[in-house]
């Protein structure tokens, strides 16, 4: 890491630690003293390092941490697969700081808030990056609630989601993605709610003729909308919710003029979870298009050439099916859990005339089996996880569909060290 990314980092860390002390001081000394009662400051973490190893080369975040699917073969010229190599590391990168504030009444609702950071970093050439997770002002009201700023994408349900020992969290199975968000949600009863989210990109970017950004969201000058409902008891969860997006992948064509282009994809998703005295079983399934920026298979696609002469292009969702389950056991000092996903590249709506903008666009489906074995000793956790995800690789067809497909398999050992504060 070079003296300047090594710079970015330190001001990093101490611009959150100096807004711990400004939160710190604001408490203890500006406050009157009946408001500093109602203020309270929660420190909370952990310590993890992950020690990894896989069959074969992957495609992957943080030099190999954030595990999504197996390459494809790369053949030499006597034939030998060059990606059949296998690799280990051991990192410490997912390591979190987080604090939670608890704040007096604001326009008649109770008032919180959450900062949530770790040192994952924003690329490979960031790794040991402070970088921020989650910043949101919360506001409470007796059935409404009020979220305000970057949190967990809302297709990723914080409330029943894989508890696999990788910090994929089951990506590119499950949704995983965190925005800048505005989040309405009404609750007309305890167990029932309605949330409605607008939210932007931020790390979770959209692809394009540019590469990955979040420029063909903004140039669209429109949020992502989310609708959610669920049903929610002590033991019980279920819900739906549908999403839209717009984008725009450029601005000008390939002969100058003005690109009037843009593409709108939808996508639905339904989940679950069911707890009882021994196991713990959580679900979802996701069906929609561009789902790239949520860390899933898919894309887009130019479908048509609207007019030769400027150009212009008319383009068409690759569609993703996807789905998991994920169950535990819920003893409190040994736990056993067992992940298993699906995901299926579904295509395009029409003919491909041009480029495809998507991720693992040459994959037809994506198999992945996850045993796993957790150990709980107070504030210490030891964790190994057997991780296995084959991708059935092939030719596209003019739909976006994958013929002549051939199976790749990784296996990953992976064991966690944790400490909890």
């Amino acid at each position: 890491m070079n003296s300047k990314t090594s710079k970015g980092n330190q001001r990093r860390l101490l611009s959150f630690l100096l807004l711990t002390f400004c939160f710190i001081s604001f408490q203890a000394f500006d406050l009157p003293a009946e408001e500093k009662e109602n203020i309270s400051l929660t420190f909370s973490g952990y310590i993890k390092t992950d020690i990894i190893y896989d069959t074969r080369q992957t495609v992957n975040l943080r030099e190999g941490h954030f595990l999504l699917f197996p390459q494809d073969r790369l053949l030499d010229p006597a034939g030998r697969d060059l990606n059949a190599k296998d690799t280990f590391h051991i990192l410490p990168i997912q390591t979190r700081l987080a604090l939670k504030i608890n704040g007096p009444q604001a326009l008649g609702a109770k008032t919180s808030g959450y900062i949530e950071a770790e040192f994952f970093g924003m690329s490979d050439a960031d790794i040991n990056g402070f970088r921020l997770r989650h910043a949101y002002l919360k506001l409470n009201w007796k059935k409404t609630e009020l979220l305000v700023g970057q949190f967990w994408h809302p297709m990723f349900i914080s409330d029943s989601y894989p508890e696999v020992v990788s910090f994929n969290t089951g990506a590119p199975f499950e949704p995983f993605s965190r925005a800048p968000q505005i989040s309405v949600t009404w609750r007309p009863e305890p167990a029932l709610s309605f949330s409605l989210t607008a939210l932007s990109q931020r790390d979770f970017a959209s692809t394009g003729p540019a590469g990955v950004s979040t420029s063909y969201f903004r140039n669209a000058a429109c949020p992502e909308l989310d609708f959610k409902a669920a049903y929610s008891q002590k033991n019980f969860l279920a819900g739906a919710g549908i999403n839209v997006l717009k984008i725009v992948p450029r601005l000008a064509t390939e002969t100058g003029y003005q690109a009037n282009e843009s593409l709108t994809s939808l996508a639905g998703y339904a989940f679950g979870q069911l707890k009882t005295k021994p196991v713990t079983i959580k679900a979802e399934g996701v069906y929609g298009g561009n789902l790239h920026h949520l860390t899933m298979l898919g894309g887009y696609a130019v479908s048509k050439i609207v007019d030769p002469i400027t150009a212009q292009r008319d383009y068409s969702p690759i569609n993703t099916a996807s789905g998991w389950i994920d169950i535990q056991t819920n003893g409190e000092k040994w736990q056993l859990g067992l992940f298993s996903g699906y995901s299926q590249n579904s295509g395009a709506r029409g003919d491909i005339v041009g480029p495809v903008y998507s991720r693992g666009e040459t994959i037809d489906h994506l198999v992945r089996i996850t045993p796993r074995f957790v150990f709980n000793a107070g504030k210490v956790r030891l964790a190994q996880e057997i991780e296995l995800t084959s991708a059935a690789y092939g030719s596209l067809d003019s739909r976006g569909r994958v013929n002549e497909q051939r199976t790749v398999t990784n296996l990953r050992f992976l064991s966690a060290v944790y400490y909890f504060f």
